[in-house]
């Protein structure tokens, strides 16, 4: 008898809720378990894509014992008591993966729904952020730190992917409670600088991708096909 098959290396699987994720936030799953990892996401998107993280695990897992399952029923071993008992474990292996991946898509919809909720109130009015303010949040997510030089006495802010900020632009979006500064440290030695809840929200909300592409328009029926002189 041919040995177990090996697990397959850990791969996120497409979940049911997936297009709810995207279709509420804008942006693929690839993108939101990114952002998430640079700090970008605010506390209730960070919650939701790591509950959907706990999802696509449990979804792996029962595609996986359902791929056990259907190559020991495939004829490929022998038909015996040995492969009896293997195929009623593994049946009970994937019901309780089932359980657990649906117990992990509750959790999910419990984080998304409040989310599509509030995107139903819709955020026209939502701060719009220039692109030198995205891309200064932007920079600022992934670690910074406000220095004054010691000869001028100059003020900029440095990010650890090496963009410098002016502190002009420091000043701004601390105004508008985006960034916030740890005075605890000197300036000479660089005053940390990081994100607010309201400054990663209105990152991700600038950041968005439309939720519905403009459809492209058909040609008409019995339109001619410019040739290739009209083309030039």
């Amino acid at each position: 008898m041919h040995p177990p098959p090996a697990p397959a290396p850990t791969r996120r699987a497409v979940s049911p809720l997936d297009h709810r994720l995207q279709a509420v936030t804008g942006h693929d799953i690839d993108t939101l378990w990114a952002y998430r990892d640079r700090g970008i996401l605010d506390e209730q998107h960070a919650h939701l894509v790591d509950r959907h993280r706990e999802l696509a695990k449990a979804q792996t897992s029962v595609t996986f014992y359902l791929r056990l399952l259907n190559r020991l029923s495939s004829g490929e071993f022998d038909v015996d008591s040995a492969l009896f008992t293997r195929i009623d474990r593994t049946v009970d292996q994937l019901e309780e993966a089932t359980a657990a991946r649906d117990a992990a898509a509750r959790k999910v919809l419990a984080a998304l729904e409040p989310i599509e909720a509030a995107a139903a109130a819709c955020a026209p009015d939502a701060r719009q952020l220039s692109t030198d303010d995205q891309a200064a949040l932007l920079a600022i997510a992934g670690g910074a730190k406000l220095y004054e030089h010691l000869l001028t006495g100059r003020m900029s802010v440095t990010a650890a992917s090496g963009t410098r900020i002016p502190h002009a632009k420091l000043q701004q979006l601390e105004d508008a409670g985006l960034v916030v500064r740890d005075t605890g440290h000197p300036l000479h030695a660089g005053q940390p600088v990081a994100l607010t809840d309201a400054g990663r929200a209105a990152l991700f909300a600038a950041r968005r991708a439309p939720t519905v592409q403009a459809p492209k328009v058909p040609a008409r029926p019995g339109a001619s096909r410019p040739t290739p002189a009209q083309r030039r």
